[in-house]
């Protein structure tokens, strides 16, 4: 049971930044706007992006609850999801089933109060804070933890104060947490704010000249 629960919970966090990245935020297509499986989904988390720029992280949305629709459609999707992962993992693994469910209710809960208080957020949610204040709001995709972020390098980290603590995202003794840091740090190296401004600039440049030297070669 607590097996299954651990791995439901890994794979929730896995479904949490691939559902971010490919569903809320969409497909980049050149020449044309994102693609979305979930087209309203998308709209409405970019309008959620929009309105947390301007209020330094705050969201109305869920001061008015259902009466907001970009609420009502976070609340439907988690529903769907909990429902469909509940469901699938029941006949082979009650733990990761339960996982599914738990997973779909701290999401809402921890993503509800971390756009409610701000403050709370940047200490307890730095990685989220970091995706929609920082200058790259194409990373940093998970929301609970930030597990996935770390494995698959898009932990994007903009200032000091907002580096968790370690790893895991959990409040761990402290030489516990250093030595997941230098496992880290060798194996899963987040990047910094600037270094990744830097490298999109250094890229842009490389197109450009490319596309220069083409020019002067036709």
């Amino acid at each position: 049971m607590w097996k299954g629960f651990l791995a439901g919970l890994v794979v929730a966090n896995g479904f949490e930044w691939f559902a971010h990245k490919y569903v809320l935020h969409g497909v980049h297509r050149p020449g044309k706007s994102r693609y979305s499986p979930v087209p309203e989904s998308m709209r409405s988390h970019w309008e959620h992006h929009r309105i947390v720029r301007k209020t330094e992280f705050s969201d109305f949305g869920y001061v008015e609850g259902l009466d907001n629709w970009r609420t009502r459609n976070e609340i439907a999707s988690l529903a769907v999801v909990a429902t469909v992962f509940g469901l699938s993992f029941y006949p082979f693994s009650k733990g990761m089933s339960l996982a599914a469910l738990y997973s779909t209710g701290n999401y809402y809960y921890l993503h509800r109060r971390a756009h409610l208080e701000p403050e709370w957020a940047k200490k307890k949610l730095p990685w989220h804070y970091d995706h929609h204040m920082n200058s790259n709001q194409d990373a940093n995709w998970c929301v609970t933890k930030p597990w996935f972020d770390y494995l698959l390098g898009t932990r994007v980290i903009s200032s000091a104060d907002l580096q968790e603590q370690n790893p895991l995202g959990l409040s761990l003794p402290a030489p516990i947490s250093k030595k997941l840091n230098r496992w880290a740090e060798q194996y899963f190296p987040v990047k910094s704010a600037d270094a990744s401004s830097k490298m999109r600039k250094n890229t842009a440049k490389n197109t450009v000249m490319k596309q220069l030297n083409t020019q002067v070669m036709e």
